[in-house]
């Protein structure tokens, strides 16, 4: 039978998209539980244990996918699929507190576990969002800056480039917002000593620009497969 639609969406797009949208979502419901990764060594603030909110680790994986999606498909693309899923994020929120809502059975996990593991606190909820929807945005404008200033040369530097400067401020407003504004000035949630904010922001922020520079090879070999399978239907190289 003939395709009466044609051949559909490229498979890298959705690729691209659905990698997305996954370590969003996953990054939204993993925020609430704190890492700490011991180091061979002392850091500045941090000492030699780095202290990050769970989210760090799903979450760097958005800017490896929104910069493959901004190299090959544009700024207006990316921004579209940014703000899309800015969006989603409230669809994910409300199928999460529904869920909680509703009446549980005598069996399966019991409410107030399921609530502690899922149930993300608001301080947390707002502290993401609006760092998710200023970082993100951020980082597609910096990405094509760059790209415009070095002719279309050097992917490496506006992957790195945009994610450092997009990451800092993802940073700073999602731990001031969650673990200091939401707190203090409007009661949500327990305000955290400024050591212990000093350490969250440093920490999260060392592991997320190493990941930004090591997924440099990966962002290279991702843009370089869709382009040979998708041919025009790109941006150049």
């Amino acid at each position: 039978m003939s395709d009466t639609y044609g051949r559909g969406p490229p498979v890298g797009q959705v690729g691209l998209i659905a990698l997305f949208v996954t370590a969003l979502v996953t990054a939204q419901l993993t925020a609430t539980k704190i890492l700490a990764f011991e180091l061979p060594f002392s850091l500045p603030v941090t000492g030699s244990t780095l202290i990050l909110p769970g989210a760090a680790l799903a979450y760097a994986v958005t800017f490896l996918a929104s910069d493959c999606y901004a190299e090959l498909y544009g700024r207006r693309a990316a921004q579209v699929v940014v703000n899309v899923a800015f969006a989603m994020n409230f669809v994910v929120l409300a199928l999460v507190w529904s869920t909680i809502a509703a009446p549980a059975a005598g069996n399966g996990v019991a409410p107030d576990i399921f609530e502690a593991a899922l149930g993300a606190s608001t301080n947390v909820v707002l502290g993401s969002l609006l760092a998710y929807v200023v970082s993100q945005n951020w980082d597609v404008i910096v990405f094509h800056r760059l790209r415009e200033y070095t002719d279309g040369d050097a992917l490496w530097l506006r992957n790195v480039g945009s994610t450092a400067t997009s990451q800092a401020i993802d940073t700073v407003i999602f731990v001031t917002v969650a673990f200091l504004v939401a707190p203090a000035l409007l009661g949500l949630g327990r305000a955290l000593p400024l050591a212990v904010v000093a350490q969250l922001m440093v920490g999260q922020y060392l592991l997320k620009l190493a990941i930004a520079v090591a997924d440099t090879p990966f962002v290279y070999a991702i843009v370089g497969a869709v382009r040979e399978y998708e041919g025009d239907g790109v941006a150049p190289a």
